[in-house]
């Protein structure tokens, strides 16, 4: 509990200060009485009680003498008292002692949450302030500003910290965290339950499959009660040689509240270990040296350097290779570091000045070449780092040209692979000979033909073979050619139509199988190799996932039509005997759509508890992102200036759940995270009629003040995603779909909004200050909660339990709407 100020004491100020009638006849609708079931000061010492009186709440004051005598003036008033009424009032709290207030407040909670009304909304205060879009001096605003910038007032920017400490913002989000334990107190044993059901389909204690590196099988177990992994490893020449605990997750994170172990990289002997730990959720990351034969740290020299988590050695133990942040927490500089000396003797190698674009680094599975790239959305650049020459420089590929992408994807026999969408919207494959002068463009041969029915996302490359991962239809698929003649190439076949596949761990260059990952949403994630040799497809391990029977369940594929007559899939997923074609069921509707990312169908055991009350799962693979090829899907009708493309896909694909009588609006949920939070603000204002509830996890919803302010991390880099609102010839479009900047005076859905309060990608403050503004203007008595975890960032608890708690409160919140506990 955090009381602070006289001027709004602790946060608080009930609804009745803006909204008297409304809430207190909410009170009354809620707990459908007959009686006065709410007593509320409304001023210095004016009691207003309410009561239901055909069929309408109606409000009546009595003089009040005193705080500690409201009940017995309402009984000598002729009222009745209710033992569970909520009394509120500014000027006697600040009357009070700090003691006196606490505990007054905790008892107004309780008895608040045990009478169902909405107890006491943590409303901040309003601070009005002026966000200037366009040209501002000294501050980078793009290429071409509009040079009289618009002014937005925004009442609630002062939540932005960018420190995460200043009291009066600490304070707001503890109540905020506060006021939703208390108005879901009711759903606690339900939540209990949903952990429990959640953690029922989880094989705690299980082992990944090995995978080959060197001479070592390397591989991570979880055992029943720890938190986190345990990585380990066994010799491969000898089997019968004992297991080695290699790194422990659960005793690094000890006495820290988050633990998120980012890249690990052995060392080309297997004698050293790197890895990198993030202990905030800030997605910074901090170096760590092991020396696998004592176990203990290796002093590296780079101790106190915040980088990336990407890691790349040298050709031995001496030299590693690693990225750090500009102020904006962009990647860009790429750095060689010998192992022990200062960190002010590395040595830069690369630094991208451009601030669209960020620098990432990794190490070929053939071992010669560290490769260094540059990459905006739009652009890409490259480089190779000679292993076998010392102190060799970066040697630039193929130079940046606006709208031309290239990625290194490996080396076979003297010749770089290379995926690029030069003359092909959806990628081809091409290679170039190392011994070349020019390993540009004009010396690059084309692999294998360019299909525009077929997006290439990447390659895996190995001395004999050459392996594709892509898209065809609508989803992933794996083609298969001989490195001596690339030629002719063949897919590799699965069982199901509706399926994920990609490549897994593949460390060994010289392999005669590629490691695969397989699932579909029937089926679990399973580790699969495919032989060069035979062509045939071998089961090493399917997930276990207990108390499941895939028999019980049906997945389908069905579409809508979009407003511009668009066909758009959606993947379905439902437990065959819960479902009644005849009758509407509560539908679970998610969706994403942005950056080109795909959100495939696969198996995810989280659902289980919703499909087991009922409940139909549709993903939605609407426009943005790159389900049906990246050129069109996202390029040319998913982004820019067709991004409103993805939020109307959504609400076309809910009317079509609605007029097929799949479900109705009082039984259809959504949900959606990060983007897909910012498409759960958008289609909340464009269509709150077709949604019963809606879960918005860390949700982008304040595009203009993000997008034209270069300092918050990420925001130059997506000025090629979106559009820079800087520049006239975006900001009246990104404005028509801001989620916060389109807030009006309308009924909304229950909203649950969640948030990381050390998330780099989308900071607190703008989901904070969405559902401030959303309470202010929302015209509904919907329950609107956030709740910010103040030890995480952008991906929730690093903690398998306490990560299985969230998604059991959300899922008890959303079936709690939808009257499925």
């Amino acid at each position: 509990m955090c009381i602070r100020d006289s001027v709004i004491p602790g946060g608080f100020a009930p609804d009745y200060m803006r909204r008297s009638e409304k809430m207190l006849g909410m009170i009354v609708e809620m707990l459908g009485a007959n009686k006065p079931v709410a007593a509320i000061c409304h001023g210095p010492w004016m009691l207003c009680s309410a009561r239901r009186e055909d069929g309408k709440p109606v409000l009546s004051g009595v003089k009040c003498t005193s705080f500690s005598a409201i009940k017995d003036d309402v009984i000598n008033a002729g009222g009745e008292w209710v033992d569970e009424a909520v009394v509120v009032d500014q000027s006697i709290i600040t009357s009070r002692t700090p003691d006196d207030i606490t505990q007054w407040v905790e008892a107004i909670w309780r008895e608040a949450v045990r009478s169902k009304s909405r107890g006491l909304v943590p409303t901040p205060v309003s601070k009005l302030h002026t966000v200037l879009i366009g040209a501002v001096e000294g501050e980078n605003r793009g290429p071409d500003p509009m040079k009289v910038p618009k002014a937005k007032v925004d009442p609630y920017y002062w939540m932005r910290d960018d420190d995460r400490k200043d009291p009066e913002v600490m304070a707001h989000l503890e109540l905020e965290n506060a006021y939703t334990e208390a108005a879901t107190a009711h759903l606690k044993e339900a939540t209990a339950a949903m952990y429990d059901e959640l953690l029922s389909h989880v094989q705690e204690t299980d082992d990944s499959v090995p995978y080959p590196n060197g001479e070592w099988l390397y591989y991570h177990r979880t055992e029943k009660g720890l938190s986190y992994k345990i990585h380990c490893r066994k010799s491969a020449i000898d089997i019968s040689a004992k297991e080695q605990v290699i790194l422990d997750e659960n005793k690094l994170a000890a006495g820290l509240a988050h633990c998120d172990v980012g890249g690990i990289s052995m060392s080309p002997d297997h004698s050293l270990m790197a890895f990198t730990l993030d202990s905030d959720g800030n997605e910074t990351y901090k170096l760590h040296l092991i020396d696998l034969a004592t176990g203990k740290q290796v002093p590296t020299g780079l101790q106190d350097i915040e980088m990336c988590w990407d890691l790349a050695w040298g050709a031995d133990n001496s030299t590693i290779f690693y990225l750090t942040f500009d102020d904006a927490q962009r990647p860009f500089k790429a750095w060689r570091h010998v192992i022990g000396q200062p960190a002010q003797e590395a040595e830069c190698l690369l630094t991208e000045e451009n601030e669209l674009f960020n620098v990432d680094l990794f190490k070929i599975k053939s071992g010669e070449f560290v490769v260094i790239s540059c990459d905006s959305t739009e652009t890409s650049e490259g480089f190779l780092i000679d292993l076998s020459a010392p102190g060799a420089q970066p040697r630039l590929i193929e130079p940046r040209k606006f709208g031309q992408r290239y990625s290194v994807e490996g080396m076979v026999d003297g010749r770089m692979y290379i995926v690029t969408n030069a003359d092909a919207k959806n990628n081809k494959l091409c290679s170039v000979s190392l011994g070349s002068q020019d390993l540009g463009r004009e010396s690059w041969e084309d692999v294998k033909p360019y299909d525009p029915e077929v997006n290439i996302s990447g390659v895996e490359c190995f001395a004999t073979h050459i392996v594709i991962e892509g898209r065809q239809g609508g989803f992933t698929r794996l083609w298969v050619a001989s490195a001596i003649d690339p030629s002719s190439w063949g897919k590799i076949p699965f069982n199901e139509p509706i399926c994920t596949v990609e490549c897994g761990v593949n460390r060994v260059y010289n392999s005669t199988v590629v490691r695969l990952s397989y699932s579909s949403l029937t089926t679990p994630h399973s580790v699969m190799e495919f032989e060069f040799s035979t062509g045939k497809l071998i089961l090493l391990k399917e997930q276990p996932v207990p108390e499941f029977d895939r028999s019980l369940y049906t997945s389908e594929l069905m579409h809508a039509t979009a407003a511009d007559g668009t066909s758009i899939p959606m993947s379905v997923v439902y437990r065959t005997d819960k479902r009644d074609h005849s009758c509407p069921a509560p539908v679970f509707l998610y969706g994403y759509g942005s950056y080109g990312i795909c959100i495939d169908p696969e198996f995810n055991a989280r659902l289980l508890p919703l499909l087991d009350r009922g409940v139909v799962y549709v993903c939605a693979q609407i426009r943005g992102g790159g389900e049906l090829g990246r050129a069109t899907w996202y390029e040319e009708q998913g982004k820019y200036l067709n991004k409103m493309n993805t939020f109307t896909d959504f609400c076309d694909c809910a009317q079509h759940i609605v007029d097929t009588g799949m479900s109705t609006p009082d039984k259809l949920a959504i949900c959606g995270r990060s983007a897909g939070g910012l498409l759960m603000g958008a289609v909340l204002n464009l269509r709150p009629d077709l949604f019963k509830v809606a879960v918005a996890g860390v949700p982008f919803v304040d595009v203009l003040t993000t997008m034209s302010d270069a300092s918050i991390p990420l925001t130059t880099g997506e000025w090629e995603e979106w559009g820079n609102p800087n520049e006239a010839k975006y900001y009246e479009y990104m404005k028509s779909y801001s989620p916060y900047d389109n807030l009006t005076a309308q009924e909304y859905p229950s909203i649950l909004v969640t948030a990381g309060l050390h998330d780099p990608r989308v900071a607190y403050w703008e989901p904070a200050k969405w559902v401030a503004r959303l309470r202010d203007l929302k015209t509904d008595n919907n329950p609107c909660l956030f709740k910010c975890d103040l030890s995480s960032g952008h991906f929730s608890a690093s903690d398998r339990y306490k990560n299985l708690r969230e998604r059991a409160f959300e899922y008890s919140f959303l079936l709690d709407q939808l009257g499925c506990l």
